[in-house]
């Protein structure tokens, strides 16, 4: 028995040489054409050329090469624009005792606190709308909603149609009120725990969108309420101002026919923010949703994923500040959404003033957690959550649903450290004054003083001082 097995061994070990020795040799040919040719006829020239133009703008002009028709990338804009990360905590030591770990730190917030029947989470982060059909598949929002229900907050239906299911599942629901028929019966309206009126995106603008029959199942149709054949369009336009009048017309009959939820109007940052907020204030809305310009969706054009809009950051302050000086009671609430990837970007965001924060691609990724790898490696991981995808039938929602639990469960926990550490009670107490600059842009943008400027002592009051 012996002989085989050290046949076998030595057939092993020259085949790894042999293979070796093949490696060695094709790698010291490449590399002597690459350091012989002419630059011209050098492969090398793509190294110098995507250093020069990005490996991601030559994709996209082949792409465009090929098809000969608008690109639609998915999950937003690649680009690096201004935002948080030129912004720091300040840490109790003893001019401020940090927070003890016995002591509860509150981290609920309420959406539309005037409202007759307010919103009310358990955290500040909310699912934001991604729709079904026309852009997920009903099995992904299934573990959205059950996902957000467990976690104490809530989902957001998107702009596609309304699922009865997602219903059944979702804690709290803020239905869309979208630029195209569906989702607009008082039967199903009156489900919502909040309506969102959707005047555009960060990721699209406020652009219609033209859904081509191939790419609309039977169930699909059913629910959008087109028949065999027809296309479904989302408007650029909302249709009802026409038929109402006004936004506020529009709002009270929303606010009656729901019984009270809060109302509110959902677009991207632009350099119109104060005029637009100023329509949604005199329409009595119960809180504003804005999307930055690092917003994703499904597919947009390039060029409004990179062109258009402001960052969340620069929106974000105006909005608050503007919000401020027009709704100093606060009876507005504000939402905010676009490029928030981690919990201390979600804790900075409510020090600048912003009530809540929509996550998109952060829930989109952990929902999918490890099931990625069902698509992965011929396949996209996006392929398990997208409507049509070529794993979308493998996705477990249940077990999606427990991704995105643990995740809003862990970032909440995360903050509550935070909050410990700068020595406050609630995730709502923390404030700008909890802020320093680490340049001067973002000292500009935020209005926050710079790290590396003399703070001022302020007055302080010792405990048991009179």
């Amino acid at each position: 028995m012996a002989h085989p097995i050290a046949a076998a061994l030595l057939a092993l070990g020259g085949g790894i040489a042999a293979g070796r020795l093949l490696v060695s040799q094709v790698v010291r040919s490449a590399t002597r054409i690459i350091m012989t040719d002419p630059y011209k006829e050098n492969l090398a020239e793509f190294y110098s050329a995507a250093r020069r133009t990005g490996i991601q703008e030559i994709l996209e002009t082949n792409l465009r090469a090929e098809e000969g028709k608008v690109i639609l990338r998915p999950l937003g804009s690649p680009r690096k624009f201004v935002n948080m990360n030129g912004i720091m905590f300040n840490t109790a030591h003893l001019s401020r005792s940090p927070t003890t770990i016995e002591v509860p730190i509150a981290t609920g917030t309420t959406i539309g606190r005037c409202a007759a029947k307010p919103l009310v989470v358990e955290t500040p982060l909310l699912v934001s709308g991604m729709a079904y059909g026309l852009a997920l598949s009903a099995h992904f929002k299934y573990a959205l909603a059950l996902g957000s229900r467990k976690a104490g907050t809530a989902t957001n239906t998107g702009e596609g149609p309304y699922l009865p299911k997602e219903r059944e599942l979702a804690g709290k629901l803020i239905i869309q009120y979208p630029r195209a028929p569906w989702n607009k019966a008082p039967e199903i309206l009156k489900l919502a725990d909040a309506v969102e009126i959707q005047f555009g995106q960060g990721a699209s603008a406020s652009t219609a969108h033209h859904t081509q029959p191939s790419q609309l199942g039977r169930r699909l149709r059913r629910h959008l309420g087109v028949r065999s054949g027809q296309s479904s369009v989302i408007y650029s336009r909302m249709p009802e101002l026409g038929h109402w009048g006004s936004l506020k017309v529009l709002v009270d009959y929303l606010r009656e026919l729901t019984g009270g939820v809060p109302i509110g109007v959902k677009f991207a940052f632009s350099d119109y923010l104060e005029d637009d907020l100023d329509i949604c204030l005199d329409a009595g809305v119960d809180f504003v949703a804005v999307e930055g310009a690092e917003a994703a969706t499904v597919g947009a054009p390039p060029i409004l994923e990179d062109d258009f809009g402001l960052p969340t950051l620069i929106g974000l302050c105006r909005a608050v500040e503007h919000l401020k000086a027009k709704d100093p009671t606060g009876r507005v609430s504000l939402i905010v959404g676009g490029g928030f990837t981690s919990p201390g970007q979600y804790l900075k965001a409510i020090a600048l003033g912003a009530d809540a924060i929509y996550l998109g691609t952060m829930a989109l990724f952990a929902a999918s957690h490890t099931q990625v790898l069902k698509a992965l490696p011929f396949e996209p991981p996006t392929q398990v959550a997208f409507y049509g995808g070529k794993a979308s039938r493998r996705f477990d929602w249940q077990e999606g649903a427990e991704g995105l639990y643990r995740y809003l469960t862990s970032c909440t926990a995360e903050m509550q450290e935070g909050v410990r550490a700068l020595g406050k009670t609630a995730i709502a107490e923390v404030n700008r004054n909890d802020l320093v600059a680490l340049d001067e842009l973002t000292s500009q943008i935020t209005g926050l003083p710079l790290a590396y400027s003399r703070r001022t002592t302020r007055a302080r009051t010792v405990p048991g001082a009179k």
